[in-house]
């Protein structure tokens, strides 16, 4: 199955870097104002949703999905949804995080969403890169300036970094207390990152 890459209305700047994550096949569902990115991203879309609330509907010969601008799902949380109702597995947000903090951390949130349904996600902006750590390492190389462990969910232990500036050997974060923020890779050096109950935040910046 192909990835799904869904893109939101938050500002992009650097969109060099952004497409170079983007593959051929990739199943873009652009949401509402997420559209206006779509000319200097490079793709067109699969499909598109949204209430256009902030938008105007293109009317484009695509798969259109328009919601209601009252609902419980933010048009972002709706396309995952949908993405998955579709069969996909690997999932790719952009322009989900900036401006607006409580659609920032309602969108991070839906990487734990994602992370309960087995699913691969990242989120991607001008400045990081972010995904869950849960059940399987995760590895860091040394092009990433920073990396960051915040602990989103209850309690997270059995936490391991290795080959990392600060390393843990079976710690613990709780919420109240993020300790993890602005570690760093060795150059030449690949770090792991695991935990063995609870699931963590990670955030690479470049």
């Amino acid at each position: 199955m192909h990835r799904c890459v869904i893109v939101g209305g938050s500002d992009i700047n650097n969109y060099k870097m952004i497409k170079k994550y983007i593959k051929e096949d990739d199943f873009f569902i652009f949401c509402d104002s997420g559209l206006n990115h779509m000319s200097e991203i490079g793709a067109k879309p699969s499909l598109i949703v949204g209430d256009f609330d902030s938008c105007d509907n293109p009317g484009l010969d695509i798969e259109t999905i328009v919601l209601p601008c009252e609902k419980d799902d933010t048009d972002t949380m709706f396309a995952v949804k949908e993405a998955v109702n579709r069969g996909f597995d690997d999932f790719l947000l952009i322009g989900v995080s900036g401006k607006r903090l409580d659609h920032t951390l309602g969108n991070l949130y839906i990487l734990l969403y994602l992370d309960n349904l087995k699913k691969k996600a990242k989120i991607l902006d001008d400045y990081s890169e972010m995904e869950i750590v849960s059940d399987s390492a995760v590895y860091i190389n040394d092009s990433f300036s920073y990396f960051s462990l915040i602990n989103i969910s209850g309690l997270a232990e059995g936490i391991n970094i290795e080959n990392a500036k600060y390393n843990l050997d079976n710690a613990k974060i709780n919420c109240e207390y993020q300790y993890g923020i602005s570690n760093e890779v060795f150059p030449g050096k690949i770090a792991k990152v695991s935990v063995n109950k609870g699931k963590l935040l990670l955030i690479k910046d470049f």
